[in-house]
């Protein structure tokens, strides 16, 4: 088993809305100030709203230089990761530091939920994309299906979204998670897409779940439901799926290791497609690695909706 040469680096990964994103990992795995029953990477382990330099910014910048004088160029360098990166005290240092090595456009994916902070809004300015999150309209099931940290309000994290909104000026997606049942009702819907109004939002990307989540009621609204719910936002409205993955193998391909392709499983369950795509492989040399970790009790399978995922062991 390889050690991999980067710990706060994963992928390029294969992206629904960003092409092959290198992804960066600014906090801990599940340090994060939401306990979203949907989440694809299992319970928060540390549910908290305090900023800190829980990764330092020069190891990551680090990272992010060596990775990028390798030949396999990402189509967009993303801060998410396994936690809330908005955590990170660093997190503006980073994004600096990222837009003077490259021109590779930067994107942002949060929870939305520390946006009230005026700092973390002036951090995330530098960045070329934002994507935050809205996924209930009202306290009730802004406490049912995000089960944020304690003192967090559904009225501060929306004051916090309409601030942003106004304020940034590069891209904002508003990622809107619906759950079948729940908040994939019609009169749910309703409700936030009038925050979507109040808060001038341009650009609504639907989504609902696809990979495994964390609780077994977190279920999926079909292609159909989504595309009825649609019309009821008033702004323009991307609906999210699994596109086909690009399995292409390019002649800049390099060596990939164990520990590269358990990295990516740590942060996201993947078909033997998806990591085919992310990592520039062909889908039968995946599949083998796969099996080999399999063997090892370092990955295991995991069904949803008769689609197989894989997803790393934890101890």
């Amino acid at each position: 088993m390889s050690v991999s040469d980067y710990r706060h680096l994963y992928g390029p990964v294969p992206s629904r809305r960003l092409g092959r994103s290198l992804g960066v990992d600014l906090v801990p795995y599940k340090v994060c100030s939401y306990d979203c029953v949907y989440c694809q990477l299992g319970r928060t382990t540390e549910k908290t709203m305090a900023r800190k330099p829980y990764v330092a910014a020069d190891d990551v910048l680090e990272e992010i230089a060596r990775k990028l004088r390798e030949p396999d160029r990402p189509d967009y360098i993303t801060l998410a990761g396994s936690g809330e990166p908005t955590l990170n005290a660093g997190l503006g240092t980073v994004l600096d530091g990222i837009k003077r090595m490259t021109d590779i456009p930067v994107a942002v994916l949060t929870n939305g939920s520390l946006l009230w902070m005026p700092d973390v809004r002036a951090e995330l300015a530098a960045a070329d994309l934002l994507i935050p999150s809205l996924d209930a309209g009202d306290e009730f099931l802004f406490q049912y299906v995000n089960r944020p940290c304690e003192g967090l309000s559904f009225e501060r994290m929306v004051s916090g979204l309409a601030e942003m909104s106004r304020a940034f000026k590069g891209r904002l997606w508003l990622e809107v998670m619906l759950l079948s049942g729940v908040t994939g009702l019609p009169a749910e819907v309703k409700k936030i897409a009038e925050h979507v109004r109040a808060c001038g939002i341009s650009n609504v990307q639907l989504n609902t779940v696809v990979r495994p989540p964390v609780e077994d009621f977190a279920c999926p609204l079909t292609a159909a439901q989504l595309a009825g719910l649609a019309g009821l936002f008033p702004c323009a409205v991307d609906i999210i799926g699994e596109g086909p993955a690009v399995t292409k193998v390019s002649a800049s391909a390099g060596a990939v290791t164990d520990a590269e392709v358990l990295d990516l499983l740590r942060r996201r369950p993947c078909t033997v497609q998806g990591l085919a795509a992310g990592l520039d492989r062909a889908p039968n040399e995946i599949l083998k690695w796969l099996q080999a970790l399999a063997g090892q009790n370092l990955v295991r399978t995991v069904r949803r909706e008769n689609v197989l995922f894989y997803e790393a062991v934890r101890e």
